[in-house]
């Protein structure tokens, strides 16, 4: 039987706001604490703690909003989500049903086949993250940790116009780029501060019809989005062709194993029993408020692209990947304003720093050294104080803890001999310490050559030039 099926998805993306303190309490959002020490009694949920709204959270959330095109809610409000479960401490979880701060929205991607689609964003709203469940096997128990409670989140939840896997990606990179260039969230997949849920159904081509959907939770990373994606997909139509239904209803997908099972049935609106929070004032946001967020809105990537390509003249690749991450971008036009060698910025970035970063498993944000020690490191190698071999180990020690280039150069010795007699010498020791290698290369054997440079270099412990001692070399040997 044809399985002539288009698929409907729609995003719920939940994002941790990089806030310092949580959103309605003065305890710190960092990640990776003692357990249970950034709390107290608002984020625990104690009887008679009162909740007070972080700015921030609001600004952050405004600040998202209009990059996404979205209406600002003028006069807005929060409201209490009620459900018992063990890592939500209060009962309830604060969030926006009714007055979320942004609505009607939207961003535009590129398709699979190269052309643009508008994909709806339906609404941002504000609310406070859940504590985190730990399920220790051995002793047969579950512990909960709280210091995620309270941290600011938004919500937000797409319409239902993508059609593939390729689409949610493409628009969940759009999301995380105009997120991270505004400051709001690192949006790190694998510590929960970006995570995604998946509503998902499939129709017959040509149907205007939405099938049952069913909802994936707390995805997060994009290769499991996509498997997450297509295993859905093939498991509704294996059911509808079998003549069966699709159940509405929440599911958990295991990447290791391919494979979602149920969790429990969907929730609508009304099993929560929503309320207006009686212990938060309403919230109202004026058009002079909005004004000057918008006013403080970056660069983002396509406008930085274009300039870059304009300003620099460096390789559209080499501007495709530095603009990836703005952390990048602010150290390469950083390093360059100061150097003036936007080519050798990029390569120090699109090389070294790669390669180091993809060594030891780490993000661009997590680039430790400054634009400043970038640029003198540059500077060394353009006025030959240091050869490109020496540059390399210092970028390395730069990279690992931000090292002064000039200073650690100095301390370990390691500038250029210039003294062309001092090189000269070593290049006639090598020469007649490997009488084969001359012979091969008076034979025409030019790569015998390539083996004398490499012994003259080692000779000299990395401190000639080795443009200097190929010349000389070849002159000796003429």
């Amino acid at each position: 039987m044809s399985r002539e099926y288009e698929t409907v998805i729609g995003l719920e993306v939940h994002v941790e706001l990089a806030t310092k303190t949580k959103i309605f309490c003065g305890c710190s959002t960092q990640f990776g604490g003692d357990v249970n020490t950034h709390t107290c009694p608002v984020c625990t949920g104690m009887p008679g703690s009162l909740p007070v709204l972080n700015k921030q959270v609001v600004e952050y959330a405004i600040a998202v909003g209009l990059a996404t095109n979205c209406e600002i809610t003028r006069h807005g409000k929060f409201d209490r989500k009620n459900y018992f479960y063990p890592d939500n401490p209060q009962n309830y979880q604060i969030s926006q049903l009714y007055l979320p701060i942004c609505r009607n929205g939207y961003v535009e991607i590129e398709t699979e086949k190269g052309g643009a689609k508008k994909v709806g964003i339906h609404e941002i709203h504000m609310e406070e993250d859940a504590g985190k469940l730990i399920h220790d096997e051995w002793g047969d128990v579950s512990l909960v940790d709280y210091n995620r409670s309270g941290v600011p989140l938004i919500e937000i939840v797409s319409e239902p116009d993508m059609r593939s896997a390729e689409e949610v990606i493409a628009y969940l990179e759009k999301l995380r780029m105009f997120i991270q260039y505004l400051g709001a969230s690192d949006c790190k997949l694998q510590e929960g501060s970006m995570r995604a849920d998946v509503n998902l159904s499939v129709r017959p081509v040509g149907s205007d019809k939405f099938g049952t959907r069913t909802e994936m939770k707390n995805l997060n990373s994009f290769t499991a989005i996509t498997h997450a994606i297509e295993n859905e997909r093939e498991r509704q139509i294996d059911i509808i062709e079998a003549g069966g239904s699709v159940i509405q209803e929440t599911r958990r997908f295991d990447d290791n194993k391919g494979e979602s099972y149920a969790m429990r049935s969907k929730e609508d609106a009304q099993d929560y029993r929503y309320f207006p929070d009686p212990d938060l004032i309403p919230l109202d946001v004026s058009q002079e408020w909005i004004d000057r967020i918008k006013s403080e809105q970056p660069e983002f990537r396509p406008q930085k692209m274009a300039r870059y390509k304009e300003e620099y003249g460096i390789p559209e690749y080499d501007i495709g990947i530095i603009t990836d991450n703005k952390h990048m971008a602010d150290i390469f036009e950083e390093a360059t304003r100061i150097c003036g060698q936007p080519k050798k910025v990029s390569n120090w970035l699109m090389v070294e720093t790669l390669r180091l970063l993809k060594e030891k498993n780490m993000d661009p944000e997590d680039i430790r050294y400054s634009p400043a020690h970038l640029a003198a490191l540059i500077d060394l190698v353009e006025k030959k104080v240091i050869n490109s071999s020496v540059a390399k180990e210092v970028f390395e020690r730069m990279f690992e803890d931000d090292t002064d280039p000039v200073k650690y150069v100095e301390e370990k010795g390691l500038k250029q001999e210039t003294d062309s007699g001092a090189i000269k010498a070593i290049c006639e020791q090598v020469i007649a310490d490997n009488p084969q290698s001359v012979a091969d290369y008076k034979a025409g054997k030019e790569k015998a050559i390539g083996f004398l440079v490499g012994q003259t270099m080692k000779a000299a412990k990395g401190k000639a030039d080795p443009g200097t001692v190929n010349a000389l070399l070849k002159e000796l040997l003429s």
